[in-house]
C-alpha cells in the first residue's frame, strides 16, 4: 500500500516502524516528518492542518491510505475533506474528534452515553471558576476546554495556583473545574469503523516532569505496556478491557453514531481505576504519545491491516489484535528547560551506541539534522525505547541506551516503570 503518515513526533515515527516492521513492501510517506523518520521513510514538506493541501498530494500521489497522526489536523478536518474525495482514512472527522478538541463536547457525550466519569462544571469567569472550585474543594483540577499541547490540565492542593491556571486559560477559552478521582491511570486505545470497536493493550503513562510524579504536567514523560497489576482487580487484564469496551467504548461510538457523527479512527481512552470503578478522565482522538511507543512494538497483528479496516468500515470481520507477552518501556528525553522554555538547536549525539544495545528503538520526536549533523529542534526530544522478557530487562536495557545519548542540558526521569519491574 502507498501510505501517507501525517505528523511530525515520536508516536508517528512509532507508527511507521510498525508499518514497515511488518515487510509487505508499503511506501511509506511522513509529512512533515523529522529527522528520525526521514532516515527511514520519505518525507514531504506539506501543512498537515491544510486539508486541502494533503488532499491534493493524495490524489496526485495515488495515496492508498492517510493516518492522521496528532490532533491538530483531526480537529482541522482534515479527514473530513479527505473522505469527501473518497480517500480511505484513519482519524476522525472535525465534528467527532471534538471528543478531544472540546471537553465540554466530551463531557455531554458521556452523559448522554451513560458513560461513567467525574463531575465536571464549564466555566466562562474567573468568579464562575473561584466558585466552582470552592464547592469541588482540594484537590483542585483544572483543565482548558480545547486543544493545549498537553499542558492545559492542572492538578493541585494549591487553591492560588488554581485560581492563576484558570486565569491564563480563561484568556483562550472557557475552562473545566472536575471532581479529583484518585486512583491508578491506564491508558486504553480502542480502534473504531464508526460501529465496531476493537482495542489495543493497555498502557500506563507518566505524565509528570520528575521522579515520584512531581512538577508540572508534560505530554508525557514514559510508558510501559502491558500492565500485568490489572490482573489483581480485575482477574485479567483481557476482562479490564471487556468491561472498558462495554461500559465506555461501546456507548461512547454509539452515542456518537446516533448524532451522525460516526468516529472512525482511534479512541484513547484516558482511565483511573477508583473504589467505585472505572472512570473516565478524558478522551483524545488519536494514538496517545509516549504510550503508542509501547503498545505498538508488542503488537503482532499488522497494524496496516487494522488502520484500513477503521477506515473502510470492516473491523467486524477482524478479530482482536494480538500482542507478544514481551515488556515495553519507553522513557523520553526532553531538552533542558522543558516544558516551559525548552532550550533549542543543541547537538544530539551518541544514537548509534545507543541503538546497540539489544531491544532498542529510538523514537524521534523533535529532531533534524543540521549543518554538523543532529539536533533538538523542541521540548520531547527522543522516546528511547526498550523491549525485553520482563520489566527489569526492559528498564535496564532503556536506561543504558539512554546514558550513551549526548545532548547538554537534557533530562528525563529515572523511575520509568520501577514500581512494576520491582
Amino acid at each position: 500500500m502507498r501510505i501517507l503518515v501525517l505528523g511530525s513526533g515520536a508516536r508517528e515515527h512509532a507508527i511507521v516502524t510498525a508499518l514497515l516492521r511488518e515487510g509487505a513492501g508499503h511506501h511509506i510517506i511522513a509529512a512533515p516528518g523529522n529527522a528520525g523518520l526521514a532516515a527511514d521513510v520519505e518525507v514531504v514538506h506539506l501543512d498537515a492542518t491544510n486539508g486541502r493541501v494533503v488532499t491534493e498530494y493524495a490524489l496526485e500521489n495515488d495515496i492508498e491510505l492517510v493516518v492522521v497522526g496528532p490532533e491538530a489536523p483531526l480537529v482541522a478536518g482534515v479527514a473530513d475533506i479527505l473522505r469527501s474525495h473518497s480517500i480511505p482514512v484513519f482519524g476522525p472527522g472535525k465534528r467527532a474528534a471534538a471528543l478531544e478538541g472540546s471537553k465540554t463536547f466530551a463531557k455531554r457525550i458521556m452523559d448522554e452515553a451513560r458513560v461513567p466519569t467525574g463531575r465536571a462544571v464549564r466555566t466562562g469567569t474567573l468568579a464562575e471558576a473561584t466558585e466552582s472550585l470552592d464547592e469541588f474543594g482540594a484537590p483542585y483540577v483544572v483543565k482548558a476546554d480545547g486543544l493545549a499541547a498537553g499542558k492545559g490540565v492542572l492538578v493541585t492542593d494549591d487553591r492560588a495556583a488554581a485560581l492563576e491556571h484558570a486565569t491564563y486559560w480563561l484568556q483562550h477559552g472557557s475552562v473545566l473545574i472536575e471532581e479529583f478521582l484518585e486512583g491508578q491511570e491506564v491508558s486504553l486505545f480502542l480502534l473504531s469503523d464508526g460501529h465496531t470497536v476493537l482495542p489495543l493493550s493497555p498502557a500506563q503513562d507518566f505524565k509528570r516532569l520528575l521522579d515520584g510524579d512531581g512538577g508540572p504536567n508534560t505530554g508525557g514523560m514514559g510508558a510501559y505496556s502491558p500492565l500485568p497489576w490489572l490482573a489483581e482487580r480485575f482477574g485479567s487484564e483481557a476482562e479490564f478491557v471487556e468491561e472498558v469496551i462495554e461500559t465506555i467504548a461501546l456507548p461512547t461510538v454509539r452515542q456518537l453514531a446516533k448524532e451522525s457523527t460516526p468516529f472512525i479512527g482511534l479512541l484513547y481512552a484516558g482511565l483511573i481505576l477508583t473504589e467505585q470503578g472505572i472512570r473516565v478522565i478524558e478522551f483524545n482522538a488519536r494514538f496517545g504519545d509516549p504510550e503508542t511507543q509501547v503498545v505498538l512494538p508488542r503488537l503482532e497483528t499488522p497494524l496496516s491491516e487494522l488502520l484500513l479496516a477503521a477506515a473502510n468500515g470492516s473491523l467486524a470481520s477482524h478479530s482482536a489484535p494480538t500482542f507478544s507477552q514481551d515488556a515495553a518501556v519507553a522513557v523520553v528525553l526532553a531538552s533542558e528547560g522543558y516544558p516551559e522554555a525548552p532550550v533549542t538547536g543543541r547537538a544530539i549525539s551518541g544514537l548509534d551506541e545507543a541503538l546497540a544495545v539489544p531491544g532498542v528503538t529510538i523514537d524521534h520526536a523533535a529532531t533534524a539534522r543540521g549543518e554538523h549533523g543532529l539536533v533538538a529542534t523542541g521540548g520531547r526530544v527522543l522516546s528511547v525505547v526498550a523491549t525485553g522478557g520482563g520489566f527489569a530487562e526492559a528498564r535496564s536495557r532503556a536506561y543504558e541506551a539512554l546514558s550513551k545519548i549526548e545532548l547538554e542540558g537534557s533530562h528525563y526521569r529515572h523511575d520509568i516503570a520501577e514500581r512494576v519491574a520491582r
